[in-house]
């Protein structure tokens, strides 16, 4: 059976944080689910600017951790920024975490993880601006490409994405 990511999204994610990843599991055999907070579609972030649509496939309402063999969290400054505030959102990280299954987030998302109490004593990275809060929620922050910490993958930003897209494609076939 093929493996499952729900990736989580809203309006304002790094379109290349999204893009990038998904093409590379999908290009490596996975299945990729889009889940956001309305249906539609939702527009991501490029270069300084509103980028391009994607379409929502379910309704974060109509998910369950149980159903996916991982998460995936695009970053970009607005996206994580409204999804920390929803409690659907981060209960589903801690169904997620609880389940011991892969969650990757980079750039900005790792503010996700921080919302849901999964970094203390765990070793993260992410972008600049956010590794204080970061190490103000107990985690280990170091500046590199990608950190493997138990089931949690982080990166710094768009730069990173190979390097975050294999390492998120290695858990998944790890297990």
């Amino acid at each position: 059976m093929t493996k499952r990511v729900l990736i989580v999204a809203t309006h304002g994610f790094e379109q290349s944080e999204l893009d990038g990843p998904k093409k590379a599991l999908e290009e490596a055999g996975f299945e990729t689910v889009v889940a956001s907070l309305e249906p539609g579609s939702i527009t991501g972030w490029k270069d300084k600017n509103w980028g391009d649509a994607v379409a929502v496939d379910v309704t974060i309402d109509d998910v369950e951790a149980a159903d996916y063999d991982a998460l995936l969290l695009p970053g970009g400054q607005m996206n994580p920024d409204i999804l920390r505030m929803d409690d659907r959102v981060i209960d589903l990280i801690n169904d997620f975490d609880d389940l011991d299954k892969p969650i990757a987030a980079i750039c900005h998302a790792p503010w996700l993880l921080i919302e849901a109490d999964i970094v203390d004593g765990r070793t993260v990275t992410s972008w600049p601006s956010i590794r204080v809060d970061l190490a103000n929620a107990g985690a280990d922050v170091v500046d590199e490409e990608v950190v493997v910490d138990g089931n949690l993958i982080t990166s710094r930003n768009p730069d990173d994405v190979p390097a975050f897209s294999k390492a998120l494609i290695e858990a998944l076939t790890d297990d």
